[in-house]
């Protein structure tokens, strides 16, 4: 294995899950309490990316800390009734990196229960760890904090690991953590949000077979 421990990105990354759960949420969370904003789908894509979701809801749709609380409870009721389907290609690779004696980690802003049902449902490898949005705020992406406890519990070196992901944070957090990056673009095309993980990740990946070859 080039890499002993694969840690991936949930939404956009390992499953298809923007388009049809998370920015459907936010329509209608919108719509029902801050009609005056709208958002396109590109448009969220790109302050999810930059400067991330909470900057994006404090700076950008105006939320107070308690509307941030009340729309993460509406997203968690919303999802709960919804699945999203992985991208072809991601169980292959998570297979034959798990059947080689690799780990294999997600580091998320998504809910740990939520990215469990999306791997049952798709039938993928039970991650080793999992480190989703029921952490603590200040130990979420960027933050290093996951990779480093991961690193940690498993007797990781950075040279060990690759960081899979579609969004700055996760770059960020990698960087931080002195692991490897690689970023999943296989999902969308924001030409700013690409230009920027050409210029910096580790390696670009605008399919899912780029990754597999970077793997072997």
């Amino acid at each position: 294995m080039k890499y002993k421990c694969l840690i991936f990105d949930h939404d956009d990354t390992t499953v298809n899950s923007t388009a049809t759960i998370h920015y459907p949420c936010f329509v209608e969370f919108m719509e029902k309490y801050h009609p005056q904003h709208k958002f396109s789908l590109e448009e969220y894509i790109r302050y999810n990316f930059n400067p991330g979701i909470f900057d994006f809801y404090r700076n950008i749709c105006g939320f107070t800390e308690e509307e941030i609380e009340f729309e993460y409870q509406f997203w968690l009721e919303y999802a709960s009734h919804h699945w999203a389907a992985a991208f072809p290609g991601i169980k292959e690779i998570m297979e034959e990196h798990k059947a080689a004696g690799g780990i294999l980690a997600v580091v998320s802003h998504s809910h740990a229960e939520n990215i469990l049902r999306d791997y049952e449902m798709n039938g993928l490898p039970f991650p080793d760890a999992i480190f989703g949005f029921e952490q603590p705020r200040d130990e979420l992406k960027p933050s290093p904090i996951p990779v480093r406890k991961i690193m940690e519990r498993f007797s990781l070196d950075p040279s060990d690991v690759l960081v899979i992901d579609d969004l700055k944070p996760g770059y960020q957090m990698a960087r931080a953590a002195g692991v490897h990056f690689a970023a999943a673009s296989w999902c969308f095309d924001v030409p700013e949000n690409s230009a920027f993980m050409k210029a910096n990740a580790d390696y670009f990946c605008g399919t899912v077979e780029d990754l597999k070859q970077i793997l072997i």
